[in-house]
């Protein structure tokens, strides 16, 4: 039985390295070409952060997959640095989600109230926050150093699961409603991001909420069901690499064999951006 059980992890950890590492590349070509050759608006800024959020959780995985494989030992400070862009990403998204739901089902008054440069700086301040969100935490529960403190534990980590699935839930609701308006209330064609913002939060129920559940309550899991650890991890390495499948996917022109550039530039590059109630909104709004 305990043959079984190395063999089965060792076949989990190795699935979820070249998972990661097919996604990095992925999110790594994503990266390049929409960070320097495609034009980007409102909301290709979230798509630029959330690919970056993906690409360094990845890495982080991967770095630290190696050095475990070499060192045969895991230290809880590698979950925790893991994990801080992997909780950005879930706020990107959440802020990705609501801010296409707003502008699809409140057009006129979206684009009217809506100040300049409100996804650079929605992005900057959720990478600055995500580090504080994560890190206290974990301080406090002592996995950065020796020593916790049960309280201060207790109070951090149930504000940081708090916010957590508060995140979640708005991603879910918002694509929901996304979903709902588009099907059975707009007469307008849909949104530019419709279909990634969907695949995003669908990705998000099935692969990124176990490793959440994980991050909440990894002690009592490691102990009452340590298969749960593995099989968590590849389900957010999954979901980091799927969502460059989904940019791909809905750039792509059936029957017709184009560039990458083309592909991601119909995908997600913007001039005007189109799709905010098929209205059109100017780069300076960025």
């Amino acid at each position: 039985m305990f043959g079984l059980w190395t063999t089965f992890t060792s076949v989990v950890f190795y699935v979820t390295l070249a998972v990661s590492l097919g996604g990095l590349v992925g999110n790594g070509l994503v990266l390049w070409h929409l960070g320097f050759h495609i034009k980007k608006g409102p909301f290709s800024v979230y798509v630029l952060h959330l690919t970056a959020a993906d690409f360094l959780f990845l890495c982080c995985h991967v770095a630290f997959s190696i050095v475990q494989a070499a060192l045969g030992s895991q230290n809880t400070l590698y979950f925790v640095i893991t994990f801080i862009p992997f909780a950005t990403g879930l706020w990107l998204l959440a802020s990705f989600s609501l801010e296409l739901c707003l502008s699809e089902v409140f057009p006129t008054c979206y684009q009217g109230c809506r100040p300049r440069h409100t996804s650079g700086i929605v992005c900057g301040l959720i990478w600055a926050l995500s580090l504080p969100a994560v890190l206290l935490p974990a301080h406090a529960c002592g996995q950065l150093r020796a020593g916790a403190r049960p309280l201060a534990c207790l109070r951090y980590h149930a504000a940081n699961i708090t916010w957590l699935l508060a995140l979640a839930c708005v991603a879910c609701v918002a694509g929901l409603v996304l979903l709902v308006w588009v099907a059975c209330c707009s007469q307008r064609p849909r949104p530019k991001f419709y279909s990634i913002v969907l695949g995003s939060v669908l990705l998000l129920i099935v692969c990124s909420l176990p490793y959440v559940l994980y991050w909440s309550l990894r002690p009592l899991l490691n102990f009452l069901l340590p298969i749960f650890a593995p099989l968590a991890t590849l389900l957010a390495c999954v979901q980091a690499s799927t969502k460059t499948l989904i940019y791909f996917t809905s750039g792509r022109q059936p029957g017709k064999r184009e560039p990458m550039r083309a592909v991601l530039q119909r995908a997600l590059g913007d001039g005007a951006q189109h799709g905010i109630g098929g209205l059109s909104l100017p780069m300076s709004a960025i």
